[in-house]
């Protein structure tokens, strides 16, 4: 829902929400790339003032596909005292915390995302810079927040590493991923990633955007931005696919996965797909023992952020109830532009019980809080 939200009468706004909320999609950020320079050694800050980090697609710098609003967020979002959208905790307590009564909030950074990063060394010393920086900077000041582990994800040795260091630690909640990998993500190359998630009992989520090295697109480069946003829903279909198919759920059976703002009305047509396909060529695939959309609803849940809208409102329901109203988490994705406000967000009215589940029960089990 894009909206621009300021004010919202506190009456109205408590009536609405009712029950403290977790949001699944929290983005913080640095209030300028030098920022994370305290959590890197010399080596790498000198390395970032003369070089930068060199990303896996084909522009030196930068997004593919810059922003039509600045920072790719609400106006609103300022903070006062100057910097980035989200750099402030102060102002996102004022903003966002306080008013929409949030009891969990789950941090997912985006940049630097170590995983975009070309060199593997940088990757990784980029990845222990922002889990510092999130836990020193985030999250022991504001225990209401959660933080994701950052791994270096096209370097696995590296990512184990990363997960083992803080996986015991009770400020972060999930291991962060981003959807455009260099290879699908089914591929062995990544299975230690998901062995190491596994055995620490930590969610994967894994969230719209990075840069593998390849378009979104599977034949180039699109020409518009709306391209790129629309490819994120096929992105994660395609992501998805490729762990059902290689077996990734069948070898670790405890992993939890989470699809963060790529929408989900998608998902029935796929899995529909795939059992029909799954039944035809078993032989190819017979590690696969359960049709797709089994494995789906058992492993996978997905936010609501950005949610679809059809024009008859009924047909968001039929999805909601096909996906199952305990695999569906709310998010805002505070503070970008397509925000999602609590109080504005749902298109359809929901009884009691799956709006507790949806606000804050389904967080509170995935996340084992």
């Amino acid at each position: 829902m894009n909206i621009h939200v300021s004010e919202a009468e506190a009456k109205k706004r408590a009536a609405r929400i009712g029950l403290a909320i977790a949001d699944g999609d929290v983005h913080p950020a640095l209030p300028k790339p030098q920022a994370i320079y305290p959590y890197l050694s010399q080596r790498w800050r000198d390395h970032m003032d003369t070089y930068g980090m060199i990303p896996r697609h084909q522009y030196q710098a930068g997004p593919a596909y810059p922003k039509g609003n600045p920072d790719a967020s609400r106006r609103d979002s300022y903070p006062p005292e100057g910097g980035r959208p989200g750099s402030s905790l102060s102002f996102m307590r004022a903003q966002h915390l306080d008013p929409n009564n949030v009891e969990l909030g789950i941090l997912n950074p985006l940049a630097p995302t170590p995983g975009n990063a070309q060199n593997l060394e940088l990757s990784a010393a980029l990845a222990t810079a922002m889990n510092q920086w999130q836990l020193a900077e985030w999250l022991e000041p504001e225990p209401r927040l959660k933080g994701s582990i950052m791994p270096p994800y096209e370097d696995a040795a590296a990512s184990v590493e990363e997960i083992n260091k803080w996986a015991g630690n009770p400020h972060f909640a999930q291991i962060l991923l981003l959807s455009r990998t260099a290879e699908p993500l089914g591929q062995r190359r990544y299975w230690p990633i998901f062995e190491a998630a596994a055995n620490h009992n930590l969610p994967i989520a894994i969230h719209a955007f990075g840069y593998g090295g390849n378009p979104v697109t599977s034949g180039g480069w699109p020409s518009f931005y709306i391209e790129e946003m629309c490819g994120h829903a096929q992105c994660c279909q395609a992501l998805l696919a490729s762990m059902v198919l290689e077996g990734v759920f069948e070898h670790f059976p405890t992993l939890k996965i989470i699809l963060v703002e790529a929408g989900f009305a998608w998902l029935p047509a796929l899995t529909w797909r795939l059992d029909k396909h799954w039944a035809k060529f078993k032989g190819e695939i017979p590690h696969l023992k359960r049709p797709p959309s089994e494995v789906i609803r058992e492993h996978v849940w997905l936010t609501t952020q950005p949610m679809e809208e059809p024009d008859i409102r009924r047909h968001l329901k039929d999805t909601w109830d096909w996906i199952g109203d305990d695999r569906l988490i709310f998010a805002t994705d505070y503070p970008h532009w397509d925000y999602d406000d609590p109080i504005e967000a749902l298109p359809i009215r929901l009884d009691d019980e799956p709006r507790r589940k949806l606000f804050r029960e389904n967080a509170r089990t995935v996340y084992g809080f």
